[in-house]
């Protein structure tokens, strides 16, 4: 009872898989044949449905049509002019007075001819037997009109219909014309019409050209002259009900559908009868399609769960004959990729080879490279012990000089010493990437100390700043190394005194530095290049670029630093910062004036 379960459990992955794809499709298979052999029934009653409902449609215009039909008829009969000609005639002994008014006659009937595409021609025969034609007239024998005449008489003014016949396909429209003037109704008959009707052209003109529209009754065929079928072989017994219905049947060895509509009006029955083959023609050849292409996609399913499965596979193999080699010792050549292999995907199992060959290689450095690793772990050590240098060592060396230069009475390079201290100081205090711009003013106005020292009355520095302003932060050393790119470019090329100020102003949500010097100023080839930092400022090297990076990375892309300088005139820099202070009241400090 267990051998099948166990044959299965140790079957080989991509066989396992392959018969998986199969099974998924073959049962795939199998419902959408079934459901659509379902569809496919549904469809047909549809079909069945759709062609009755089309053919009740047909026959509901041609009714409609015949009606329009009667209505003209009754136009033409109660029309003023001819029922004037027509009595005219009626009562007229003279031959020149009738050939005048069935002249006229013809010339009204003639707008009814044109008006009406439908019509073969119209026929009226006055109270003395002479016939007007107008139209497409063809001969028709004594008889037939001596068998029409009976018909309008017993119709007493209402329409009678004549059918089709070999002479004639046509369908006659035939009543009496009746006499009437104003309020005036003797009804005595002035003559008889005859409207013969196009029963191609109305039927093609307002039916599908698919199958073949009959309009019997009883045994009489009204339309076609040649019907497909003879209305004698239908049995009765095939029509459903009075009204309407289908149904299929074979008349020399081929089947027909055939629907069926029984008019209220006229009791004509209206049948369409369609070649059953030609209808289901292109469904028969779908089902025998959707067979072939079921057939299809199971073949190469088939193939393509046997090449899918083997793709999965072949890599789990190749991995599982690395782990032997790993767990031989051999981690150097389990960790080699073959020459002729290609490389790993990016699938999970891509992933787990190279997670192995990784791990392979960490174990193997670690084996190999861990004793020396260790050595230079120590060495780094010993060196780094060797440049260390204790910050308090030259805190307290400055501390020395400076003590000195007090007793020996010496101001300036005591404060010039006292500035580099708190300069070294900041510099080295990496705790805090923003300070507020009164600290920042602080590394400013110590720097400044030891340039006037060295400049003397040169330099001029100015700082009109609001004190709300001082609490705004900004990035570490954002100010000195504009007021040392300053001192560089516009104090140091010049022996002329050199003018350099530090303004805030408020435009709205920002709130701008500006670092400004009345200096030589700068030529466009030197300030593009100091826009794309390819020039490094005096001093601690931060160059423009890194101050606006470190802007932009504190408050947002929207804001940093621009920069102008006009040959002549001097340099402009603004450091645009959010405005985040309300304005108070107004501080200036200035320097060496």
């Amino acid at each position: 009872m267990q051998t099948r379960p166990l044959h299965f459990r140790h079957m080989r992955i991509k066989n396992k898989l392959s018969l998986l794809i199969a099974s998924i499709v073959a049962i795939t298979f199998t419902i959408a044949l079934i459901v659509q052999q379902y569809a496919f029934s549904v469809y047909d009653e549809q079909l069945y449905q759709k062609s009755s409902t089309v053919l009740h449609l047909s026959s509901s215009v041609i009714e409609q049509e015949l009606q329009r039909i009667e209505q003209l008829s009754f136009n033409i009969i109660t029309d003023a002019q001819i029922q004037t000609h027509l009595r005219t005639i009626a009562d007229s002994e003279s031959e020149y007075d009738m050939l005048i008014q069935r002249q006229r006659l013809a010339d009204r009937l003639l707008y009814y001819v044109g008006s009406e595409p439908s019509l073969h021609s119209i026929h009226i025969i006055d109270a003395h037997g002479k016939r007007q034609n107008l139209g497409r007239v063809i001969p028709i024998s004594e008889n037939k009109i001596s068998s029409m005449l009976i018909q309008a008489g017993e119709g007493s003014g209402q329409e009678r219909w004549t059918y089709p016949d070999a002479s004639d396909p046509a369908l006659i429209l035939t009543r009496d014309i009746r006499s009437y003037s104003g309020t005036l109704f003797d009804l005595e008959r002035i003559g008889t019409i005859f409207i013969r009707i196009d029963m191609d052209r109305l039927v093609h003109q307002f039916t599908s050209q698919e199958g073949d529209l009959m309009m019997i009754s009883g045994h009489d065929v009204i339309y076609p002259r040649l019907p497909q079928v003879n209305p004698a072989e239908i049995p009765s017994s095939f029509f459903k009900n009075d009204n309407h219905g289908y149904f299929i049947r074979e008349w020399e060895g081929k089947s027909y559908f055939t629907a069926y509509r029984k008019s209220a009006e006229t009791g004509w029955t209206y049948i369409n009868i369609t070649p059953f083959n030609e209808i289901f023609k292109r469904v028969l050849f779908i089902k025998s399609l959707v067979i072939y292409v079921f057939i299809f996609i199971f073949a190469v399913a088939i193939l393509w769960g046997v090449r899918f499965s083997r793709s999965l596979t072949k890599p789990i193999e190749n991995l599982m004959a690395r782990m032997k080699l790993a767990e031989k010792g051999n981690f150097a050549e389990a960790n080699v990729l073959p020459p002729d292999k290609e490389p790993p995907s990016r699938d999970e199992l891509g992933l787990l080879q190279r997670t192995f060959r990784l791990m392979v290689e960490r174990i193997n450095v670690l084996i190999t490279e861990n004793y020396s690793s260790q050595l230079l772990i120590k060495e780094t050590e010993f060196k780094a012990l060797q440049a260390q240098i204790n910050p308090h060592f030259l805190y307290n060396t400055l501390d020395s000089i400076n003590w000195m230069a007090k007793v020996n009475k010496q101001a300036q390079i005591s404060e010039m010493v006292q500035a580099l201290a708190f300069l070294l100081r900041n510099s080295i205090n990496l705790k805090e990437s923003l300070l507020t711009l009164e600290e920042e003013l602080e590394i400013v106005k110590n720097y400044i100390t030891i340039q006037k020292i060295r400049f003397g009355d040169r330099l001029s520095f100015h700082l009109e700043l609001e004190s709300v302003d001082l609490q705004r932060r900004i990035p570490k050393l954002t100010l000195q190394p504009l007021l040392e790119n300053a001192i560089h470019y516009a104090l140091e090329p010049s022996i002329h005194p050199c003018h350099i100020a530090v303004r805030g102003l408020t435009d709205q949500d920002l709130f701008i530095l500006v670092v400004e010097d009345d200096g030589p100023g700068m030529d466009n080839d030197t300030l593009e290049r100091l826009r794309q930092n390819d020039m490094q400022t005096n001093g601690n090297g931060i160059g423009l670029l890194n101050i606006d990076e470190r802007i932009k990375y504190a408050f947002g892309d929207q804001y940093g630093i621009t920069i102008d300088s006009t040959p002549g005139t001097g340099t402009r820099i603004q450091i645009i910062i959010p405005n985040e202070v309300e304005e108070s009241s107004y501080v200036q400090s200035s320097s060496g004036r």
